[in-house]
């Protein structure tokens, strides 16, 4: 058993949880595809940053986010694209627009590394949530490692439906094994952020601990958490619809 990080937690953490909090916190530290490890924790700093943004606040109070125009409140380690996009995606992220990405991608961030910031934020997002929701201070965030991105471009990856280009099953190669959940065809949320394979292996194994696994999600014959599947569907509707999640 190893509770680290949440030894003095006021609750009781599942020992699988905080295992996959700290295999996350070493996924944001390290080296990515496209993105080093400072860069990493760089984006993971300036997420914590956003909430306290004005120009974000202003922007949300406002009927569009484009009526308001103005500079960031940022740390100052990122460019000023970059920052635009954590921003957007931790603060006001159900107003996010196809024209907006393009606009993204016209000041020069790749879709690949918007896919891969995009995915250090909800990291982030996530484990900070759950300490907040235990009446915890967040999680210091990791020391950056050492290393060079990959830069690998997975040669599936083709445009579909999505803003960003993907990768069907039908396109998957060795390299990208495990991508997806065995049993079942993958969701878009899943294929979402294939361009970047590592992020979708990261996140969605943090988010099978904090919620459910791909085949245990239509298991209804079991039940896996302290909490039933339709208490967790009910907590889950509930939060998509107070946060406009679309999806």
């Amino acid at each position: 058993m190893d509770p680290a990080p949440y030894e003095k937690a006021p609750v009781c953490v599942r020992d699988d949880l905080a295992a996959a909090h700290r295999r996350a916190w070493h996924h944001v530290a390290g080296p990515g595809t496209w993105w080093s490890g400072a860069e990493r924790v760089a984006l993971a700093a300036e997420t914590r940053n956003a909430v306290n943004c004005r120009l974000c606040r202003e922007r949300k109070e406002a009927l569009s986010p484009a009526a308001v125009s103005g500079s960031h409140d940022s740390l100052g380690g990122l460019p000023d694209n970059v920052v635009e996009v954590v921003h957007r995606v931790r603060t006001d992220p159900a107003r996010l627009t196809r024209s907006w990405f393009d606009g993204v991608i016209r000041s020069g961030l790749t879709p690949e590394r918007y896919v891969e910031t995009v995915s250090v934020v909800v990291h982030v997002v996530s484990v900070d949530t759950f300490a907040r929701g235990i009446a915890m201070s967040p999680l210091s965030l990791p020391h950056p490692a050492s290393g060079a991105p990959t830069k690998r471009r997975p040669g599936g990856a083709k445009s579909g439906p999505a803003w960003v280009d993907w990768i069907e099953p039908a396109d998957l190669t060795e390299a990208e094994a495990g991508v997806y959940p065995r049993g079942r065809v993958p969701a878009n949320i899943h294929k979402a952020m294939s361009l970047v394979p590592a992020e979708v292996k990261s996140f969605f194994d943090l988010s099978e601990h904090q919620y459910l696994g791909a085949l245990e999600m239509r298991d209804f014959g079991r039940e896996f958490r302290a909490i039933t599947h339709a208490q967790i569907e009910l907590l889950a509707a509930r939060v998509s619809a107070l946060n406009r999640c679309f999806y």
